[in-house]
């Protein structure tokens, strides 16, 4: 049996090409003038509602205009608004009725102690501002140890709080919390 060599396929003329490129132009181009939103003026309760039909009924739109090339223009459904009305008016009504909402435990509002209204100022503070002054007061003071930085060195005002010379700065926020009504 003897090996026979297949003949390379031959390509179709170069004008062929040519004369198909316009005709997907044109389509594209239809394709495009269907994408494009079609404005309708809706109220804007029922703008919301609409948006999701005009996507449904611009699909089959958009199925026609590949095969034809003039594009079909859809107009959207107007929903009703008076159903969106009464459950709005329901959550207010809902709102108004609920308590206020809590604080929460680290925006509570605490009262210092005489000893600690001496480094933070008097009033009521939250827990996060009230560690902020300290050490605000501590870098200001220049009491944080200078070869251990997590140590914090006491002054006179530090050691009614802390009641030791020395404390580490995981053990200020307990000794803190004690200060605070």
């Amino acid at each position: 049996m003897a090996t026979e060599k297949k003949a390379p396929a031959k390509k179709a003329p170069a004008a062929a090409d040519k004369a198909a490129a316009p005709a997907k132009k044109v389509a594209a181009a239809a394709k495009k003038a269907v994408a494009a939103p079609v404005e309708v003026q809706v109220a804007p309760v029922a703008k919301k509602a609409a948006a999701p039909a005009a996507k449904k009924a611009a699909a089959p739109a958009k199925k026609k205009a590949a095969a034809v090339a003039a594009p079909e223009v859809v107009a959207a459904p107007v929903a009703k608004p008076a159903a969106k009305k009464t459950t709005a008016s329901k959550k207010a009504a809902a709102k108004a009725a609920e308590p206020e909402v809590k604080v929460s435990a680290f925006k509570k509002p605490l009262t210092p102690s005489k000893d600690l209204a001496a480094i933070i100022g008097k009033g009521p503070f939250p827990r996060t501002e009230v560690v902020k002054k300290i050490w605000e007061y501590i870098k200001k003071h220049k009491l944080q140890d200078a070869v251990d930085k997590r140590m914090i060195n006491a002054d006179a005002k530090l050691k009614a709080i802390f009641n030791k010379a020395q404390a580490s700065m995981f053990e200020m926020t307990k000794m803190i919390s004690s200060h605070l009504k």
